[in-house]
C-alpha cells in the first residue's frame, strides 16, 4: 500500500467516524421524542448527563430551568400527565462536532392531546431544540438543552 492509499484510508475512516457520531446524536434526539410519546420518563432522562440542564423559552422569555435527572423526571412526568396522547415529529437537524462535544439544532413539532376545561383539545408546539452534547463512556448525552417554543396552537377537537 502506498502513502496515498494510507491517506485515503485515514480520510475515509475519519469521515466514517464523523457520520457515526452524527447518526448517534440524531438517535439521541429521536429517542428522546419516542420516549416522551410513550411516557417512559425514567429512560428519557437517562439521555441527559447527571447534571443535565433543560431551559424552556416561550415568546423569547425563559419559562423554566431544570437541572439534574431527578428534576427533569419530575417536570417531564408532571407535564406529560396532562395529556393522553403525545406525538413528536422531528424535522431538520444540524450538528457541529467538536471532538467529544457537539452542538445541534433540531426542529420538532409536538402534538399534545388532552382536556382543558373539560373539553378535548389538541395543542401543537413548534419547537427548536438547541442542544449541547458530550460523549461520556462512548455514549452521546445531552448536557444542555434550550427548548424554544416558537409557536403554540390550541384547538378544541371532536373525538
Amino acid at each position: 500500500m502506498s502513502f496515498g492509499q494510507n491517506n485515503n484510508q485515514a480520510d475515509l475512516q475519519q469521515r466514517l467516524s464523523v457520520m457515526e457520531d452524527k447518526m448517534a446524536i440524531k438517535q439521541v434526539v429521536d429517542e428522546f421524542s419516542n420516549l416522551a410519546d410513550t411516557k417512559e420518563i425514567e429512560e428519557q432522562v437517562m439521555l441527559f448527563t447527571k447534571d443535565g440542564v433543560v431551559e424552556s423559552y416561550a415568546n423569547g422569555q425563559r419559562s423554566s430551568s431544570l437541572q439534574g435527572r431527578e428534576q427533569l423526571k419530575q417536570a417531564f412526568s408532571g407535564f406529560l400527565a396532562n395529556f393522553h396522547t403525545v406525538y413528536h415529529q422531528n424535522g431538520q437537524q444540524t450538528i457541529d462536532l467538536q471532538g467529544d462535544k457537539a452542538e445541534a439544532t433540531s426542529y420538532c413539532r409536538v402534538i399534545l392531546v388532552g382536556e382543558q376545561e373539560g373539553k378535548p383539545t389538541k395543542t401543537t408546539l413548534y419547537t427548536i431544540y438547541n442542544d449541547q452534547f458530550v460523549r461520556e463512556d462512548n455514549q452521546w448525552l445531552i448536557k444542555h438543552r434550550k427548548s424554544n417554543f416558537v409557536w403554540r396552537e390550541v384547538e378544541e377537537v371532536k373525538p
